[in-house]
């Protein structure tokens, strides 16, 4: 790993007449340096200056520039006219991207007005001509494929918009001083998630890979973890429950597992930045319609990848996608073997939540339990692959207060899923028609088959978190009876006081 002193280089900057200690790390680019510079003598990012030693020479500003001492300051000198060009590049920039976006809007445009005038005429045709029924089951075939069409093609416009690089740039993303009680809390299934606005817990994201040692350990450049996470924010959509404010719920319980569980003394730090990792990403640009949609629609996504899995690859494409871009790569300083490693790990994880694949995760992690070895690689891989399923659907082993605004958020998620297939025809899951689940009746079964089994065997493992984790649990399974009780009590007297008025009725 090397030294303190080669890994971090100082240097002490004159600032009318105060000086100022600059510290980063060598493997900090000239550009980001420059920015660093102007951010400690109140300068705009974009400043062109030239930097003097005492005695007036010109200091290189890069990685391996020579470190001074608090009596022999360097001067940041600004250059008049240095901006200008900056900010016509600048300006240039936004104009083009403006004129990128207009243009794929008219394109847009255009192509709905093709289809609905096609639409349109297909329609007329069916209603005005009188044809025979062949022909007309022919023509609303039609209609159907153009309809599937427009949606495709409107789908291929949004990920030609996805945002890969982050929209903001570092210094605009605050870094927040997280208090002692926060902490604290932030390693505990307690954590209050709906208290943090996005840019708050975007700083606890950066803080849970200092506080894990990954960004020390694996030589991570700091400005590049936050512009990792800021876009990460941004690829994540605005659905009611598959949101960033999820993906942070899973990577703060998975934070919360690894403290729990004393997982960094059976792990190595590549498992543990694999799990935190897949954690973050696991739900990249979800659309908020699941599988079942995705292959039912014959949507573009479920064509691409045959029906396996759509959605998770889908996410594992989105994440890869992000770490290509250079200024977003946190793993930039890994050799290729150890990416590969990284990127395989990643990838199981995140295909390993798709819960059409519950039953045979968790039958085969069982398998392993009474012979488990840490020095198994096939059964850490298993293991990894349940604690991030367990961080993925954890919201009932927070206090009720968090996790039950959760489920408001999924059952709107489930009925717009459902109105949709309703209205395309499409089969419709009991589960997600709003004519026919409760919040109790959606709950319990999830609750008692589902949640307290899986907690159930990793506590064989774990027994740790009995109380934390599988407790929470038991006390959620018993309120959601109760509740669903008092439902058909009311619902008895409801149907009772009905009876008794069309009894009534009949007599007069």
């Amino acid at each position: 790993m090397g030294s303190a002193s080669s890994a971090y280089r100082i240097i002490y900057l004159d600032v009318d007449g105060r000086i100022q200690k600059v510290v980063f790390s060598h493997c900090c680019s000239p550009c980001d340096i420059k920015e660093l510079f102007c951010t400690a003598v109140g300068l705009p990012r974009s400043t062109t200056f030239s930097l003097l030693d005492a005695s007036g020479a010109m200091v290189s500003i890069d990685p391996t520039m020579p470190s001074n001492s608090e009596r022999s300051p360097y001067k940041v000198v600004p250059l008049s006219g240095g901006q200008l060009p900056d900010k016509e590049e600048l300006f240039q920039n936004v104009l083009t991207q403006v004129a990128e976006q207009f243009s794929r809007a008219f394109k847009i445009n255009e192509l709905k007005a093709e289809v609905t005038n096609r639409l349109a005429m297909l329609e007329k045709r069916v209603e005005l001509e009188g044809i025979k029924v062949v022909e007309i089951e022919k023509c609303r075939s039609d209609i159907k494929k153009l309809r599937e069409e427009m949606t495709s093609r409107n789908s291929s416009s949004c990920l030609d918009d996805k945002k890969l690089t982050p929209h903001r740039d570092v210094p605009s993303y605050p870094k927040y001083h997280l208090s002692k009680e926060t902490i604290d809390t932030l390693r505990q299934p307690i954590f209050d998630v709906w208290q943090w606005e996005p840019n708050e817990m975007l700083s606890c994201l950066e803080h849970m890979y200092h506080d894990l040692g990954l960004v020390r350990d694996f030589n991570i450049n700091p400005i590049t973890l936050k512009r990792w996470l800021l876009c990460i924010h941004d690829n994540y959509r605005n659905n009611p429950f598959h949101n960033f404010r999820h993906c942070f719920c899973v990577a703060q319980m998975m934070y919360s597992m690894i403290y729990l569980c004393n997982l960094q003394e059976k792990f190595t730090q590549i498992d543990i930045l694999i799990l935190m990792t897949a954690a973050v990403c696991h739900d990249l640009d979800h659309p908020g319609y699941n599988n079942t949609y995705q292959i039912n629609a014959r949507t573009e996504l479920a064509v691409r990848y045959n029906d396996i899995s759509p959605l998770e690859n889908h996410h594992c494409a989105v994440a890869f996608q992000i770490f290509s871009q250079p200024d977003c790569n946190i793993f930039s300083n890994f050799d290729a073997e150890a990416f590969k490693q990284i990127r395989q790990g990643t990838i199981t994880l995140i295909l390993a939540t798709d819960m059409a694949r519950h039953g045979e995760i968790l039958d085969s992690f069982k398998q392993k339990l009474e012979t488990f070895d840490f020095t198994n690689e096939e059964h850490v891989t298993c293991l990894k692959m349940v604690l991030i399923k367990c961080c993925d659907i954890s919201n009932e082993v927070r206090p009720m207060e968090v996790a039950e605004p959760w489920v408001d958020c999924l059952l709107e998620e489930y009925f717009m899923q459902s109105d949709r297939e309703k209205a395309e025809g499409l089969p419709v899951a009991p589960f997600m028609d709003r004519d026919k689940v409760t919040k109790p009746t959606a709950q319990i079964g999830f609750i008692k088959f589902v949640l307290i089994p899986m907690f159930e065997t990793v506590m064989k493992l774990f027994p740790q978190i009995e109380e934390a984790m599988l407790q929470p649990l038991r006390e959620s399974r018993d309120r959601y009876e109760e509740l669903k009780q008092i439902d058909e009590a009311m619902n008895e007297v409801q149907k009772k006081k009905s009876e008794n008025l069309s009894m009534g009725g009949q007599k007069k």
